[in-house]
């Protein structure tokens, strides 16, 4: 008898600039299979020297692969740890006849589309998804059919936390909002209705 109701673990294909913008991404999947295309490693390797934030996380992140070098790195995949997925790193692969039709330049994005297009065809039966803060690679991964999404770990995951701090008021007069906007003094916080003095960070929209 078929089992039932087991979680399918989905593989997620990390594009360069994920890498660059969190070195620590790759931990962030719970479960879930990790693949580096050889493509994103050649493209860290440029970002390596300089003093910028995605300079560091370049050098980050190969320091963390290092710790993780092996065979199964090219062959099956390493573990990241209880509970988690396996990162792997696949080479190259051809483009499809579809993927060529549509994208015909050898550019690293395209290399990056071939890769994840041949993961996609060979793993029907687990979800493969390109995360990526490219918005133009996610459009030509979704007209492939393959999945494509922004890496989302360091956004603000419950829209309420945003407006925690936000205080609404819609009993202001409009001649005093426009005084706000048009003169050069300031405006008393009680025309405004704000009787306390205001938290760290708080915000207020006013409306009439």
């Amino acid at each position: 008898m078929a089992k039932t109701g087991k979680k399918v673990k989905k593989i997620f294909v990390l594009d360069t600039n994920v890498l660059l913008h969190d070195y620590k991404s790759m931990h962030n999947f719970e479960e879930h299979d990790i693949i580096i295309p050889i493509t994103v490693l050649e493209e860290l390797d440029k970002f390596k020297k300089g003093n910028d934030i995605i300079n560091y996380h370049a050098r980050e992140f190969t320091r963390e692969l290092d710790k993780l070098s092996g065979d199964k790195l090219f062959n099956g995949g390493i573990s990241l740890g209880k509970g988690k997925g396996k990162l792997s790193i696949e080479t190259g692969k051809p483009a499809s006849g579809k993927l060529f039709a549509s994208f015909p330049e050898n550019t690293p994005d395209h290399r990056i589309l071939a890769i994840t297009e041949h993961l996609y065809l060979s793993h029907k039966e687990r979800p493969v998804i390109l995360i990526t803060k490219d918005i133009n690679l996610r459009m030509k991964a979704k007209s492939l059919g393959i999945l494509a999404q922004d890496y989302h770990n360091d956004m603000v995951q419950n829209i309420e936390d945003i407006f925690e701090n936000v205080r609404i008021n819609d009993i202001v007069d409009g001649e005093v909002i426009s005084r706000l906007y048009n003169g050069v003094e300031g405006v008393s916080p009680e025309k405004f209705g704000i009787t306390k003095k205001p938290l760290a960070h708080q915000y207020f929209i006013f409306r009439n």
